[in-house]
């Protein structure tokens, strides 16, 4: 998957991102979990495309409930002031995550980097979920 999207990444004519920041996990999560799928992701796509990953500017400093057990009316206020972004020197970033759903986790992230002074902002994902209504 992570080649799939470096091949898309890699033909943009918008130019390169400054550095590339996966989603974060909760220390919490990241423990019992013991990796982060979206920098796992983030790996092989910074090496082809040689661009930097940023994985310690960004925390999530609340742990939240997974969003993909939450249904989407509650999925924004899941994540609302769940990361902080510290000593980012970046003016064009991209946020890549594993799977996008409704884009709460994604626009929380963007949210705090624009207050951090980021100027353009990407979303690189694998896939894009629908909402099934029930």
């Amino acid at each position: 998957m992570a080649i799939a999207l470096s091949e898309r990444y890699a033909l943009s004519e918008d130019g390169r991102p400054d550095v590339i920041i996966p989603v974060p996990l909760h220390v919490s999560r990241l423990r019992d979990r013991g990796y982060n799928q979206a920098l796992e992701l983030a790996r092989p796509i910074a090496n082809r495309l040689n661009i930097p990953i940023d994985y310690q500017s960004c925390v999530r400093i609340r742990e939240t409930a997974a969003q993909a057990d939450l249904p989407a009316k509650l999925r924004r206020s899941n994540v609302k002031g769940a990361f902080q972004i510290h000593k980012l020197d970046a003016e064009y970033v991209a946020i890549i995550d594993d799977v996008m759903t409704t884009g709460y986790t994604v626009a929380e992230l963007s949210r705090q980097a624009r207050n951090a002074g980021v100027k353009k902002i990407d979303i690189w994902t694998c896939a894009r979920a629908s909402l099934v209504r029930r």
